[in-house]
């Protein structure tokens, strides 16, 4: 790997990734850890204590979907950074900025959690809550882009690697702004909608595609009579 020379002549090291991968790491752990700290015991609920945790059902709510959207993050922001061959100043920092939203999560999470079913309040929490859920998948989709186009992944990278993530993190774009318009009308729709797009990131769709491409092109199964007649 050769230096790069930096303006005024003086020459940079490429970065390496493992720190910004440990800080990152570090980060998304104690955001999510930060979650479940808005989960209390009800208080004065001795009385009738089924019936004080049924009514937390928001708070259970806004900590799956929060969480379910800090863990797809986290996978994708993992996979970048394994595609990495280096990072540059410019990486780091737009990595810092995704940090920086990724660990504000809890806050929306606890104002949505408590003004749910409060009409207007309801639906001010549940807009802000979406905004914030559409900037840190912004900021994860803006970082990648960043090292594919300036060349910061591997060389040995396939192509259909670097167009899969692309793809992969593009679609929940667009499904942010159209769940928070809707969530001015119907806000426990959008935050469901919100898990929704987390699970699609979550779960690994790529590996049934290869299981069904393999099925399509793999040869039929001869019986051993036709085996038989073959070799006689």
């Amino acid at each position: 790997m050769t230096d790069e020379e930096a303006p005024g002549g003086a020459l940079r090291r490429p970065l390496s990734t493992g720190r910004v991968q440990a800080l990152s790491d570090g980060v998304y752990a104690i955001a999510i850890t930060l979650l479940v700290l808005d989960i209390a015991v009800p208080a004065h609920a001795e009385n009738d204590l089924l019936s004080a945790l049924v009514h937390q059902w928001s708070a259970y709510l806004a900590y799956v979907v929060t969480f379910s959207t800090i863990g797809a993050s986290w996978l994708g922001h993992n996979v970048i950074t394994e595609y990495l061959d280096r990072a540059d100043p410019t990486f780091i920092r737009l990595n810092l900025l995704l940090l920086a939203f990724v660990a504000f999560l809890p806050f929306p999470t606890r104002l949505f959690a408590g003004f749910i079913g409060k009409d207007q309040p309801e639906r001010v929490a549940a807009t802000i809550y979406g905004i914030f859920l559409l900037l840190s998948s912004t900021l994860l989709w803006v970082l990648w882009r960043y090292a594919v186009r300036h060349h910061l992944v591997r060389a040995d990278l396939a192509d259909e690697e670097v167009q899969f993530l692309t793809q992969r993190l593009t679609p929940g774009l667009g499904g942010y702004v159209v769940l928070i318009v809707a969530g001015l009308f119907v806000p426990v729709i959008a935050v469901i909608g919100y898990l929704g797009i987390a699970l699609f990131y979550i779960i690994p769709f790529r590996r049934f595609g290869r299981i069904r491409l393999y099925r399509r092109t793999r040869p039929p199964r001869r019986s051993g009579r036709d085996q038989h007649e073959e070799g006689s």
